[in-house]
């Protein structure tokens, strides 16, 4: 089975917990780990996780033509209280405008499988995370 790299690349700035951090083709973002500049790497999780669900959504909905007038991806993390303080579970709350009530079924079949097939993030973090969806029209 072949397999893919991506390569990413973190600079420290020389201010606090502060990094520029980029892959190279893209623009570069800042990650602080005290959060006052930037999301701090454990929000980028989450940022990352949101992201890769979204935009699997967009997808399958657009596929299905299903019409999408915009999709808000809210999540939350609960974390365990000792080290490492990992994300024990994670809530989704998609909100979405423009489907109507004939096509729920479809953006529930997306957000499933975004969630079970399709979305690598959430696929890489541990599989005893308990995962909470919502959906909710806008």
């Amino acid at each position: 089975m072949a397999s893919t790299t991506n390569d990413v690349r973190l600079e420290w700035t020389g201010r606090n917990l502060v990094f520029t951090a980029g892959n190279g083709r893209a623009p570069a973002i800042t990650i602080d780990g005290d959060s006052g500049e930037g999301p701090s790497p454990m929000d980028t999780v989450l940022l990352g996780v949101g992201a890769c669900m979204g935009a699997d959504i967009c997808h399958i909905l657009g596929k299905s033509r299903v019409p999408l007038e915009a999709l808000e991806v809210l999540v939350t993390g609960q974390r365990v209280e000792t080290n490492p303080r990992r994300y024990r579970a994670i809530r989704f709350v998609f909100r979405v405008k423009g489907p109507g009530p004939e096509d729920q079924a479809h953006v529930e079949r997306a957000v499933a499988l975004s969630r079970e097939t399709y979305c690598s993030a959430i696929h890489s973090l541990r599989p005893d995370l308990e995962v909470d969806i919502a959906i909710e029209r806008g």
